[in-house]
């Protein structure tokens, strides 16, 4: 017995964004959920105080933006129980009070994110982008003329309006940086205008990373960032005295900002903090008394709590997952440590085709590993490689590995140096570093693995998506440790990635590799595209046709050198997909091609999904 394709399809991805509104009847929880069945559309659900749930956004609307390409925050409930959203197909944003959405933006180039509904104001405020220029925005309620509250840095996020309607504060960066590298927290007073006069910067800086900032009250922010190297809370005095740090401790109470919006922490109306804190390995839920910096646990069993909190009359909404259940909303007494499941069930396999993951280290290297289902002695094992490649993959249940594990194929998820989870040093292993120390920490567990007497050296894979596809086909054409690889929407030669890709991550590669044209000759010495005549083994190319963070040609160009030096490979495209897989359909393509591709190079039978036929293989 196995997982099929379509369990997976149908429990696919989790709720980005949560939140809690205390009304008269209780506590509601919305939040927004994927349906992969109803063509990859983000729907926001509502929750009553009375358990009932109801569907706030009707079929065939689409919560979700174009913001920085990744998308930022796209909806906010109203006062009442109505709800501001952008819409993807037109990228406008909307009001919806009764059946049908009213539009409160004109049709056009402009893309919103990270909604914030100013308190006792009659507007959502948001950042605007048009083509490359960035600036925050107030759009009334009522349809009437948007207004600029700032133009600052080249990127905005986490606009915040002060408890006494004087001050605005947010966060900004400019090029080369990435908001995990360095921002700014910002403040400005509001003119009689409601326009943002001069800023000053309260905290962060070219090597310092600020995430979230929120108001305590008209005298001081809370923030999160990064100056001892690990993202905690500090108060943040407006007068510039010096801040303090609430959580001096070796763990991340923030994450990478890919998507404006995310929330670590959220402040109660008694002034205590709700947090989600920890590394990769575990990330918790907390309650911290910012007085006394007493942290208190709120987790339970949960080995992994998302990057967006809410609260609301002494109740937490955040959204968590245990390797055995999938990510859910969940209602969290601050008092009480009460724990209830709000969204709606997902269907699950048997427990006793879940595997149950470990946390190793692996040379400095952390890894995840998740063992094939009757384990006994060497196995086929597959290195999961994690996008980014500033982020982490963390333990929980991902029925992706499942699908595999179920089927004798062993699965280790490698935190490369790198990661996000583990402080800034960890992270800042990769810079100028990319395509060397992530293909070589790939290897190190790959081999690990084998020493360990749990891989068959022969049987090793190694699969990934975006910067994770760019592992993938670096470790394949720079090692000789793997038999093949799966590549999905990757990157495949740096130098014309960097040329063709979007604003936001134009200048990422400064980092990763080195400034153009100076370093040049890493470029070259590390494109996959370069060097695919090196290829270890067959690989499998994956990509959406409306992918506008890595054009399709990256995989046709590595695609055609392969082919042009004869190894082998295949390319399957999807039409109507970005970067990622959202519809029930393609998740369905995608693994059972994955699965034949495994087949092929393992030698191991498949039954059940269609044959792949690789190029180039006699």
């Amino acid at each position: 017995m196995s997982i099929r394709p379509i369990d997976v399809a149908r429990t696919d991805g989790g709720p980005q964004w949560v939140e809690a509104v205390d009304t008269p009847s209780g506590v509601e929880v919305w939040w927004d959920e994927p349906r992969p069945h109803e063509g990859g559309r983000r729907c926001v659900v509502r929750r009553l105080p009375d358990g009932s749930r109801v569907d706030a956004l009707p079929e065939g609307w689409n919560a979700r933006n174009r913001l920085i390409e990744y998308g930022g925050r796209s909806w906010r409930p109203l006062p009442g129980g109505g709800l501001v959203f952008t819409n993807w197909s037109d990228q406008r944003l909307y009001r919806l009070d009764g059946d049908t959405p009213v539009p409160l933006t004109e049709a056009g180039p402009s893309r919103y994110g990270d909604l914030y509904l100013p308190p006792g104001r009659d507007e959502v405020w948001a950042v605007r982008e048009i083509d490359d220029a960035r600036d925050l925005v107030a759009v009334p309620l009522d349809g009437g003329p948007t207004r600029v509250i700032t133009k600052a840095q080249h990127f905005l996020m986490n606009p915040r309006i002060s408890p006494d309607g004087h001050h605005v504060a947010w966060i900004g960066w400019n090029h080369p940086n990435m908001p995990w590298d360095g921002t700014e927290l910002c403040v400005a007073e509001l003119r009689e205008d409601d326009t943002a006069g001069p800023y000053r910067v309260l905290a962060g800086g070219p090597a310092e990373s600020v995430t979230q900032a929120e108001w305590r009250d008209a005298t001081a922010l809370y923030a999160v960032t990064d100056p001892t190297g690990w993202w905690n809370v500090h108060l943040i005095p407006l007068d510039g005295s010096p801040a303090r740090n609430l959580t001096p401790m070796e763990l991340e109470f923030g994450a990478a900002a890919w998507k404006p919006g995310l929330a670590c922490f959220a402040v109660a109306d008694d002034g205590r903090l709700v947090v989600v804190h920890g590394t990769a390995d575990r990330r918790r839920l907390g309650v911290l008394d910012p007085a006394s910096g007493e942290l208190r646990e709120l987790g339970e069993a949960a080995t992994h709590w998302a990057s967006t909190v809410s609260v609301a009359g002494g109740r937490a909404a955040a959204v968590g997952a245990t390797p055995y259940t999938p990510l859910e909303v969940t209602l969290v007494g601050l008092d009480d440590g009460a724990h209830e499941v709000v969204s709606a069930p997902k269907p699950l396999p048997d427990r006793d085709l879940l595997p149950t993951p470990e946390a190793v280290t692996v040379e400095g290297v952390h890894a995840h590993l998740y063992p094939p289902a009757g384990e006994q002695g060497p196995s086929p094992y597959v290195i999961f490689v994690h996008g980014g490649p500033t982020g982490n993959m963390p333990i929980m249940l991902d029925l992706e590995i499942a699908y595999f594990t179920s089927r004798g194929i062993g699965v280790a998820v490698v935190n490369y140096g790198g990661s996000t989870g583990y402080g800034r040093a960890y992270r800042e292993r990769l810079r100028h570093q990319w395509g060397v120390v992530d293909v070589h920490d790939c290897a190190k567990v790959a081999r690990g693995l084998v020493e360990m007497g749990r891989a068959d050296a022969a049987k090793l894979a190694i699969r990934g998506g975006s910067a994770g596809g760019w592992t993938t086909v670096a470790a394949l054409v720079h090692s000789d440790v793997f038999a093949g690889g799966v590549a999905h929407y990757a990157i495949t030669d740096p130098e014309s990635w960097a040329a063709e890709t979007h604003d936001f991550e134009s200048r990422y590669l400064d980092g990763l590799v080195g400034p153009l044209p100076e370093t040049r000759d890493r470029y070259t010495e590390r494109s996959p595209l370069l060097n695919a005549f090196k290829a270890s083994g067959p690989c499998l190319m994956l990509h959406g046709l409306e992918d506008a963070i890595v054009d399709v040609g990256q995989a046709e160009r590595f695609t055609a050198e392969l082919d042009r030096h004869g190894k082998e490979w295949a390319l399957l495209t999807f039409p109507g997909e970005q970067h990622g897989w959202r519809r029930e359909e393609t998740i369905v393509a995608v693994l059972e091609a994955e699965l034949a591709f495994y087949g092929l190079i393992f030698d191991m039978e498949t039954p059940g999904v269609p044959p792949l036929t690789l190029k180039g293989r006699e």
